[in-house]
């Protein structure tokens, strides 16, 4: 009984250490990992009106993750394969949590966030001191004090969203490159193209689970327990509007912790998938080796590897190009993405699919979905109709915003402010940067429910009356949304199913050896040509766009509050799709460069069919040894008689 208790233990530690286990706590990472980047990408919205800072600041802040990724990529995966890989991505999921901890601390730290208003909670509501006023003073001005400006310009509190996107970094460091490697070194190869599509599969449940809870948080107030929100007059969808984007943060930082935790009960190597029961030839593979290691030390082929690796894999360093001209891009939509995955994973198992029949399906795939994009210029959205800024008091389209264009006869006497942004909409559809510069003579009710009447800019046939907020674009514009969404989707879908077979070509590429190096010095060249500068240069490109500045207390100018539509589509679909276009270059070159060439490993027998190979070898010879042993012995009892 003792004995079979026993056997029963030993096997499951054998199952404990399975390449699935290690698969499944490597998913689970990758959808915290990728949970966390996708909310701060979704709350960099938030980030900027709470601070009050530019976009191309914004993106700085966005690419600090991969500075801090920079710092230690090359080194990890060098010295990676050497240590206890599980390990050291259990510490980086930690990291992780604790840089998610820190971008939190500034709401805790700070004062009560006070957004643009020319209506104020706190004021008088009955003085109307926010509407027009013929001859009389505009109490609600930002306030002109060089103490408060230097208080709020100089307040650096995003400094350690900054710091804290870099630690992220740092943290997130180990989980690619060793998790990859560690698959690779361990699977079959037949099974490492279905078990890196579920991998790249929970890189893609992450973001959706990411996306949803930055929903939920950007719809409830930052400052919520500790402010009214009743007497709030700005609901989700203004441009002032600052949610709870800290609250996920400290969400994110319990699920990396947590998702850490398998990592350190794993073993450091594990037995070739499939040769779990074969000890004798899994040690007897190890001595060869280590045996061939020596050899190669010994003749100063290791010396060289760095020179090796360079020369020998052409097909990597221009995957490598391609895919850092496609990381400036970086727009997925996330369920047609998460079956696309699987679906390249499976086909690329089912069918034995090569490298090179990987190439050309990566590659022709990318061209379909390429063609289709440009379908995405034809969905137009016309700006919002704001009255001196897109369009004329007359409700005629202009130019872009010029300062003295924001007043007109109607409201020139009122004395409004005209950098303050609080919109009112208009009876007759058309929005006005204020109540005062609409011309509003009076207001009833109080928080969202104010309307404001007798308004001299309004020209309608009924009593003139606005309401806050912009108004609505219609129908139409709502209906381009719903075709984008379409042919986003289907882009996305085959473009994440040409992405697992374009990723067996990057592994393919490159030696067992070196497969780790590969990996860190392809995430390395697109984390310092894409992922630092794109974010900056994308947010000094919308920064660009940008029609009218929020206004600090000190007249400083903050977020933008409303931009160009019209330029904002050039830039958003124009720039990506001329990287692109870019890309293919270096994809073609790679179809080019792979008629002809050998890889790695390419016609040779995998590791798991040549130990079987050896299993059998061996099992032969003991069939042999035994047969002639039983010839013999029957030979000697003939003699005997």
């Amino acid at each position: 009984m003792g004995e079979t208790e026993k056997r029963i233990e030993t096997h499951r530690i054998k199952c404990l250490s399975k390449v699935k286990m290690f698969l499944l706590a490597l998913t689970c990472a990758y959808v915290s990992k990728t949970l966390s980047g996708s909310y701060m990408n979704s709350m960099l919205t938030q980030i900027e009106r709470q601070f009050n800072i530019p976009t191309s600041l914004v993106g700085f802040i966005n690419g600090s993750f991969e500075i801090g990724n920079l710092l230690l990529i090359i080194f990890v995966s060098y010295f990676g394969t050497k240590l206890h890989r599980p390990i050291m991505i259990g510490v980086g999921c930690v990291v992780m949590g604790l840089g998610c901890f820190l971008i939190s601390l500034p709401h805790f730290l700070m004062n009560r966030y006070e957004y643009e208003s020319t209506v104020s909670v706190s004021s008088n509501l009955s003085s109307n001191s926010f509407l027009c006023m013929e001859n009389g003073n505009q109490t609600s001005r930002p306030t002109q004090d060089p103490s408060e400006c230097v208080k709020e310009v100089k307040s650096l509190m995003w400094v350690y969203v900054l710091v804290g996107n870099i630690i992220r970094g740092i943290g997130e460091t180990p989980i690619m490159p060793l998790g990859i490697s560690y698959i690779e070194d361990f699977a079959k190869s037949e099974n490492s193209p279905l078990y890196i599509g579920f991998i790249e599969t929970g890189a893609i449940i992450g973001p959706l689970i990411g996306l949803l809870l930055a929903s939920f948080c950007a719809n409830i107030y930052v400052d919520t327990g500790s402010v009214n929100t009743d007497a709030l007059t700005i609901t989700p969808t203004d441009t002032r509007w600052v949610g709870a984007w800290w609250f996920g943060f400290l969400i994110c930082a319990g699920v990396n912790v947590l998702t850490a935790i398998p990592f350190f009960f794993l073993p450091k190597t594990l037995p070739k998938e499939g040769l779990e029961g074969n000890a004798d030839i899994i040690k007897s593979d190890k001595e060869e080796k280590q045996r061939g290691e020596v050899k190669k030390e010994k003749n100063g082929i290791t010396k060289g590897k760095y020179k090796n690796f360079k020369h020998h894999n052409l097909p990597f360093i221009l995957y490598s190009v391609n895919n850092i001209l496609l990381a400036f891009i970086g727009i997925y939509n996330l369920p047609p993405v998460c079956i696309g995955y699987i679906a390249g994973g499976l086909i690329m198992k089912k069918f034995k699919i090569t490298v090179k029949q990987a190439a050309h399906i990566g590659c022709w795939l990318s061209v379909i979905e390429y063609l289709l994009y440009f379908l995405c210029f034809l969905v137009t959205c016309d700006n919002s109709p704001v009255a001196g800024i897109t369009t004329s008091y007359a409700g005629i389209q202009q130019d872009l915003y010029v300062g003295n264009k924001v007043l007109d006869d109607c409201n020139r006497a009122c004395n409004c402010p005209t950098k303050t942004w609080d919109p009112v909409c208009g009876d007759n559809d058309l929005s006005y940067m204020s109540a005062c510069l609409a011309g509003c003579e009076t207001s009833s009710g109080t928080g969202l429910n104010m309307v404001f009447q007798n308004c001299s800019c309004i020209r309608t046939s009924g009593n003139s009356s606005a309401v806050l907020g912009l108004c609505d674009k219609g129908h139409d514009c709502s209906m381009m949304l719903q075709y984008f969404l379409i042919l986003s989707t289907i882009s996305s879908f085959i473009y994440s199913l040409a992405a697992i077979p374009g990723y067996m070509v990057l592994l393919r590429c490159i030696k067992s050896e070196e497969k780790s190096l590969g990996v860190g010095l392809h995430a390395f060249c697109t984390r310092i040509f894409a992922g630092i500068p794109a974010p900056i240069y994308f947010g000094a490109l919308v920064d660009s766009t940008c029609l009218h500045w929020g206004t600090l207390k000190c007249g400083k100018p903050g977020a933008c509050r409303i931009y160009d539509s019209t330029n904002f589509r050039h830039i958003y679909l124009g720039l990506p799709a001329a990287l692109r276009g870019l890309s293919f270059i270096p994809a073609f070159l790679i179809l080019i460069l792979l008629r002809k060439r050998h890889l790695p490993g390419e016609n040779d027998p995998s590791g798991t069919e040549l130990a079987v190979t050896k299993i059998t070898e061996k099992e032969k010879e003991c069939k042999d040894v035994q047969q002639n042993s039983k010839v013999l012995n029957d030979e000697e009892m003939k003699t005997k008689l």
